[in-house]
């Protein structure tokens, strides 16, 4: 089983029965000391962010690791201001504990922006007290004692030196210093980050140690599957369960109800079994008759065509108007309109989902859940069993990929009640066509576009209507809403936003970069629209809009600040030759996002073939986000939402046909093959500002920037996504 928590004796076993151990957190609201510290410095569990002992130092790693890098990059914030040298660290996950450490989830691209500040003063508060030891112990002033990111204390007049750990027992001791005695580290006084740190658990992933919740295994467990209905909302109406129990190794099968939440647990029939092979074996005899009176009826095809009708008409809401568009319109020189449409796609992380879940004996459950949310999964589970949340541990698992998929948690729901059943620990495993038949994502939808020219050739008015859906009549589906202030289009004078809400019962969802991932490709696209019926450089054209350096919502950081913004423009051009000739038949395309407070802008270099084989030559992205934390993991991450925005763009879509998804399984649902990923060449701006996540800001624009490139080579005008629709395809370079 993965060791996911260490007990008090396996912590002395491990620091040494003798050793004194420093033991520091910060929740949201601020410092936390563990009491034991004060009473028994020799014996106590360590909790928090970081622990020192004479056998090391041992920093936590919070929030989950779900690929994006956190478990390597949190802990280096702390390790900066600590002034450790990261070869003397050892990194662990740590437990889920909302006192202990406030929020602890993966999702938004917000870990490391939320942590950066309670982080520095977790490390910079240790390393104060640490100096102060030794200073103590030396008797000289504080002042003559510093730090060299070497994990010791030098006196500088005297050439001494203590290890923290050998000051561990002293600092232990201490009072923790007040804010203002803390003191953090400049931009230009660290050693540690912007420098490339492979990830602490590279050897294990590549080596296939136990990280994964697929990879537990506890005593008498069992092995489960959950079969639902394919249209979300239909109920079991009779299954042969006797007859499955009579299979090889089939240890049970039968109906739960589920609690009639499709984010929670949906009814359905668990078959139980010596093996995951043998549940499966079993599936395959499994007839369930459905009752779907109540289920969805979606259909793609039917929604599609109602949207585009739609689209080219004013919407049932305005949801934000600033000046006069239909003045605009009629005082433009050049009237300009078009369509876009984008179709629903899959999560399709590539680890399916999983649960192990044990019951306790004071009737409450343990679980092992690879959750971008664990937090919320105690609560989900601890809804569904009727229990009380302190009764639901979650063990922290690594996350084989989530992208938004994770931030539900059906799954540990499911394993839970299964387990509560059976009476004994149970693996739930998902199939992939579960997985794709039941996942919550990102919805489809269209958008039409009308904007203004005036006679100098500058952008005068913007109309945006997006046709969108809702499942309660009220509001859009989860990642359906289009925010008044998503792109830079309103900064141009006039500007009007209309919405109109169809209809639909499947399930939605956070997709990668939610939003943004899908709107980036219509306003941007159409951005380049303008610029070229306006016959001006698409550059000069996007910089002409943004105007001077401000912030979009005065005083507020979380909005786009246009210097910002141009400052990616500028430099992304700058190292892509944006001005330089290409051959006939090869070009480049400018996009730009504002997404999860990132601002990030690419330049997409293609050619294309008459037969609409497209090659992507290359990708230069450009990122304003603060200051960088891991190199290596900054990189990675925007090179890794080139790709799978590249491909989602080029042939990812679900078809509903009557609520049900027909594309189940990667042999109709194709992610990008190795060989047709382009050269992306990754800049960062580091500005002063608050640091951003980058584990979606770099998705959203690669479909603009690209089809932009496909126009200004060929003088064709992608506005659906996928562009396999339109009969393009990506071949190598």
């Amino acid at each position: 089983m993965i060791p996911t928590s260490i007990d008090r004796r396996r912590f002395l076993q491990f620091s040494g029965a003798t050793g004194t151990v420093l033991a520091l957190a910060f929740s949201a609201e601020g410092l936390i000391v563990n009491a034991d510290a004060a009473e028994a410095p020799r014996d106590f569990v360590p909790n928090g962010y970081l622990h020192i002992s004479a056998s090391g130092i041992v920093l936590f790693a919070p929030n989950p690791e779900i690929g994006q890098g956190v478990k390597t990059a949190l802990p280096m914030i702390v390790a900066e201001e600590l002034d450790a040298d990261w070869e003397d660290i050892e990194v662990r996950q740590a437990v889920i504990d909302a006192a202990r450490y406030g929020s602890q989830a993966a999702g938004g691209s917000t870990s490391v922006p939320r942590a950066w500040e309670p982080l520095r003063r977790a490390g910079a508060t240790a390393r104060t007290m640490l100096t102060s030891a030794a200073a103590s112990r030396w008797q000289v002033p504080v002042s003559e004692c510093v730090t060299r990111g070497d994990s010791a204390v030098h006196h500088l007049a005297t050439q001494r030196r203590l290890t923290y750990r050998e000051l561990a027992a002293d600092a232990t001791a201490l009072p923790v210093p007040a804010t203002e005695q803390v003191v953090l580290k400049s931009a230009n006084e660290r050693r540690l980050l912007k420098r490339r740190i492979g990830g602490v658990d590279n050897r294990k992933v590549v080596t296939g140690q136990t990280l994964f919740a697929s990879d537990v295994y506890l005593p008498d467990m069992a092995y489960a599957l959950y079969v639902k209905c394919p249209a979300v909302g239909g109920l079991v109406a009779n299954a042969n369960l006797e007859e499955l129990k009579r299979e090889p190794g089939v240890i049970d099968a039968f109906i739960l109800e589920g609690n009639g939440d499709i984010v929670e647990f949906q009814p359905g029939v668990a078959i139980v079994a010596t093996s995951t092979f043998a549940a499966l074996k079993a599936r395959r005899k499994l007839r369930v008759e459905w009752n779907e009176v109540n289920a969805a009826k979606d259909d793609w095809t039917t929604s599609s065509a109602q949207s585009l009708s739609m689209a080219k008409l004013d919407g049932s809401e305005v949801v934000a108007e600033r000046g006069d568009f239909a003045q605009s319109l009629a005082d433009a020189s050049r009237r300009i309109e078009a369509t876009y449409q984008y179709a629903f796609v899959s999560h399709a992380q590539l680890e399916p989902q999983v649960c192990v879940a044990r019951m306790t004996a004071e009737g409450g459950c343990e679980l092992w859940p690879p959750s971008q949310t664990p937090q919320r999964a105690q609560k989900n589970v601890a809804n569904v069993l009727k229990v009380d949340e302190s009764k639901v541990t979650i063990h922290p698992v690594r996350v084989g990929g989530g992208f938004g998929r994770r931030l539900m948690n059906d799954y540990a729901c499911e394993a839970a009640a299964i387990a509560q059943r059976l009476g004994r620990p149970v693996k739930l495993q998902w199939t992939r066509e579960d997985d794709m038949t039941h996942d919550f994502v990102r919805a489809g939808g269209t958008i039409g576009l009308r904007a203004a020219i005036d006679a100098e050739g500058r952008a005068s008015g913007w109309q945006q209507h997006l046709v969108t859906f809702t499942r309660d009549g009220q509001k859009p589906v989860l990642g359906g809403d289009l925010r008044a202030q998503e792109d830079f289009s309103q900064l141009i004078p006039n500007f009007r936003y209309t919405r109109t809400q169809l209809p639909w019962g499947s399930p939605t969802g956070f997709w990668r970069a939610p939003g943004a991932s899908v709107f980036a490709f219509p306003l941007q696209s159409f951005l380049h629209e303008m610029s070229v019926a306006a016959g001006r450089d698409h550059l000069d054209f996007l910089l002409e809009i943004l105007g001077e350096s401000r912030w979009l919502t005065p005083g507020n950081r979380n909005t786009l600040h246009t210097g910002r913004a141009a400052g990616v423009l500028k430099l992304a051009a700058e190292k892509s030759g944006w001005k330089t000739p290409l051959p006939k038949g090869r070009a480049r395309g400018l996009a730009f996002y504002f997404s999860h407070t990132a601002h990030v802008a690419e330049v997409a270099e293609v050619s294309v073939s008459d037969d609409k084989a497209i090659t992507v030559h290359s990708v230069t992205v450009v990122c304003d986000v603060g200051p960088i934390v891991n190199l290596s993991g900054a990189e990675s991450q925007c090179q890794g939402s080139v790709i799978d925005g590249l491909s989602a763009m080029l042939e990812q879509k679900l078809d509903y046909r009557n609520g049900r998804v027909a594309q189940t399984n990667f042999d109709r649902y194709r992610l990008l093959r190795m060989g047709l990923d382009p050269r992306i060449d990754v800049h960062f701006i580091e500005s002063d500002f608050a640091p951003s996540g980058l584990g979606e800001p770099a998705l959203p624009p690669v479909a603009p920037a690209v089809c932009n490139a496909v126009f200004s080579a060929s003088g064709q005008r992608i506005r659906r996504l996928p562009i396999s629709d339109a009969g393009y395809r990506f071949t190598k370079g």
